[in-house]
């Protein structure tokens, strides 16, 4: 504990501290509560007092995001490994995992298939960075195929790893392309598509702490001057590319939720609805295309 507490008076945050001893050492939260209570006690951590140390004076130097340091972080029931070349996922994304399975429940119910998730529902996960929603889509629905797209090949090669390692590289198709663009073959047979987009307006991006603007991927992260750039695209696509009844379930910044349900609406997606993330804000909106297969497609010549 003496040596925690020197490593804590070097700066950072006591809590970021604490993460890289539970991942980078093995030394879980509540073995580090324990401590507290018996300080003389001793500990066997899976690396040096001196790497750890190494890892902490370089994430204060430099801001570097203590998961790029160690290679990996935890997300959900995973352990993923992550890099520069992803964005690090957040806690509050988690929650598109439950959202997601409850619009694909209510779309294997309309098909009469109950709670039997069939290989013919199809679902894709737009910009899949690290793979963590395709990781979170893939384990709850086994039976269904996957797709998972990405415009940054660094990316994609992230996703594959952390899907291999998963065990569900065979159940999830790697694409690369940009947003639904790359899907065409698919359009019209897509029963749910998740997208967490970048929605940062571009001069708040400038403005993030240094940990995230300068080392997560600044095209994850900027949604243009508005930040709704990239969520206009996939909304204006999402009527061709849905099947009928299928849904688009996007992640917004907290402030955005009027503006996308909007956009939804305006471009004849139905059942506009928000959804909240674990910390009870707005976080998520989801709309579908109409059911009815003789409904006409927005934008296209009767």
């Amino acid at each position: 504990m003496a040596w925690r507490q020197q490593l804590m008076g070097q700066g950072g945050e006591r809590g970021s501290l604490d993460w890289l001893l539970d991942v980078a050492a093995g030394l879980p939260r509540s073995r580090l509560q324990a401590l507290k209570l018996h300080p003389r006690s001793t500990v066997n951590l899976t690396r040096s007092c001196k790497e750890l140390e190494t890892l902490w004076k370089e994430h204060l130097s430099k801001s570097v995001p203590l998961q790029y340091l160690v290679g990996r972080c935890y997300w959900r029931n995973f352990e993923l490994e992550v890099g520069p070349a992803v964005l690090i996922p957040r806690p509050e994304t988690e929650a598109m995992i439950d959202v997601g399975l409850a619009l694909m429940r209510m779309v294997a119910e309309e098909k009469a298939l109950a709670q039997v998730w069939s290989e013919d529902l199809l679902w894709a996960d737009l910009g899949t960075g690290s793979g963590c929603l395709a990781m979170g889509l893939a384990q709850a629905l086994p039976k269904c195929r996957g797709l998972a797209v990405d415009v940054s090949a660094g990316a994609l090669a992230q996703a594959r790893l952390n899907l291999q390692r998963a065990g569900f590289a065979n159940r999830v198709d790697l694409i690369e392309g940009d947003w639904f663009g790359a899907l065409q073959p698919w359009w019209g047979s897509l029963q749910l598509v998740l997208a967490n987009p970048p929605y940062i307006p571009s001069n708040e991006v400038d403005h993030l702490d240094v940990i995230v603007r300068d080392h997560e991927p600044r095209l994850a992260l900027d949604g243009g001057d508005d930040g709704l750039a990239c969520i206009r695209s996939l909304v204006q696509d999402a009527p061709r590319a849905l099947a009928p009844g299928g849904w688009l379930l996007l992640e917004h910044h907290h402030d955005q939720s009027a503006q996308v349900l909007n956009l939804l609406a305006a471009h004849g997606l139905v059942d506009g609805q928000s959804h909240l993330d674990l910390e009870g804000h707005r976080r998520f909106a989801s709309a579908r295309r109409c059911p009815d297969h003789e409904a006409p497609i927005p934008g296209e010549q009767p």
